[in-house]
């Protein structure tokens, strides 16, 4: 469990260096705003090493999540799944070509329009994702478990507001 104490850290030796040759410049954003950005970088190498271990980038392991946890049947339309990966139809494309290569997904024409193309799991798709997601999850508690109950259940309702400010709420 990490120690109540603050000690100095990068941050804070960057807005001295900013003191010393910009005396009148405010620049104490930089407690929060620099943090989270380093914070969110460490993390994401957190978490990107842990999909390295399925062999998967980070694009692939929210491509096939995306997949299997939007619909029981484990497929979502082209355009609906770009939406979801927040990727252009394009980026997405080239996502899908490399994972139906490795036998995860395949491409299918709906059943009720053979003109609309379907992204569907494969079988060796659904098991690498439930493998790969419980591995993500473990990874996200420890990770989480650095902060501490307290901290993180604090911590949450500040990120929701601030986070809420930035994106759009979804439907239902």
């Amino acid at each position: 469990m990490p120690s109540d104490e603050p000690h100095l850290d990068r941050i804070d030796r960057l807005r001295e260096q900013w003191a010393a040759v910009r005396p009148g410049l405010d620049t104490s954003p930089q407690d929060v705003i620099a943090r989270l950005h380093r914070l969110a970088n460490a993390l994401t190498s957190e978490l990107v090493a842990v999909y390295a271990e399925f062999d998967l980038t980070e694009a692939e392991f929210d491509l096939l999540a995306s997949l299997r946890r939007s619909s029981r049947t484990g497929e979502l339309p082209a355009g609906e799944l770009a939406a979801h990966t927040m990727v252009t139809t394009g980026g997405l494309t080239k996502r899908v070509d490399r994972l139906v290569a490795r036998g995860l997904v395949e491409r299918a024409a709906a059943d009720d329009d053979a003109r609309r193309r379907l992204v569907r799991l494969t079988p060796a798709g659904v098991e690498l994702i439930d493998t790969a997601f419980t591995a993500h999850m473990a990874n996200e508690r420890r990770l989480l478990d650095e902060l501490g109950p307290a901290d993180a259940a604090a911590l949450e309702p500040i990120l929701r507001r601030w986070l809420a400010r930035f994106e759009h709420p979804i439907d239902g």
